[in-house]
């Protein structure tokens, strides 16, 4: 396949998993399969895609200041419960062969789908919090390593366990998410580089278009066309899943 079309597949994918990152979560189900089908292992995948979160991560933390949805004094606090995490989880990912990591991906997207599948509590209003629970930040090192090692539907892991246990709106949550991630996600970049787990070409083609799929959806309603998204994500998750797992 050649540069171009490469490009194109990329910076399509990276548009659409930018939009499902930050609205919900999950986009990594699309980028990681499509940058595998182009050719690179699995570590080499994950390390790639990488600069495609970076990327959307800060464009989607201008997009929510710029429409004064903000937290960023409590999502920076919480944030940096992430890193050893992340940083541990990324040197763990980044030293098993990429067929063992191909095949635990596999596993974690059938988890993801039956994350998808459940239901998730609205929060609507928006709360002041005096305190925030120890728990919190138990878990923020635990969601740092495993987005470290995989990234894969971290988000819904941090929507879930921040809505639960800070009881804000999914405005605040999202938000929250987004900075987060990418704080935890510096460290794991470092590491995945020092390791020459990057292919600059396609995860920078990635990049661009992860990066206007999060600036579109930090513009919109965070729970708008989910209803659409999530059935054609399930599917290509499941597909993807079986394909990893070395079922077809």
């Amino acid at each position: 396949m050649g540069d171009i079309e490469s490009v194109i597949i990329l910076f399509t994918v990276g548009a659409v998993s930018g939009v499902i990152n930050v609205m919900a979560g999950g986009g990594s189900t699309l980028t990681l399969p499509a940058l595998i089908f182009l050719g690179l292992d699995g570590t080499d995948a994950n390390g790639t895609n990488r600069i495609a979160v970076l990327v959307q991560s800060i464009v989607a933390i201008h997009s929510f200041r710029s429409e004064k949805y903000s937290s960023f004094k409590l999502s920076f606090k919480m944030g940096l419960f992430t890193l050893p995490g992340a940083i541990l989880g990324a040197i763990a990912a980044s030293n098993i062969e990429g067929e063992t990591f191909e095949k635990i991906l596999g596993v974690v997207m059938i988890g993801v789908i039956i994350t998808l599948l459940i239901p998730r509590k609205k929060i609507n209003e928006l709360n002041n919090i005096e305190k925030v629970p120890s728990l919190v930040y138990l878990s923020m090192f635990a969601i740092g390593f495993y987005g470290g090692f995989i990234q894969v539907g971290v988000g819904f892991l941090l929507m879930a366990s921040l809505a639960y246990l800070l009881k804000e709106s999914l405005v605040l949550v999202n938000v929250h998410k987004v900075f987060i991630t990418f704080l935890f996600t510096i460290p794991a970049v470092i590491v995945f580089i020092l390791n020459d787990n990057i292919v600059w070409f396609y995860g920078l083609s990635l990049a661009a278009g992860n990066g206007v799929g999060a600036w579109w959806s930090a513009k919109i309603s965070i729970k708008k066309g989910e209803k659409i998204i999530k059935p054609v994500l399930i599917i290509s998750i499941f597909i993807m899943a079986l394909k990893l797992m070395g079922l077809f």
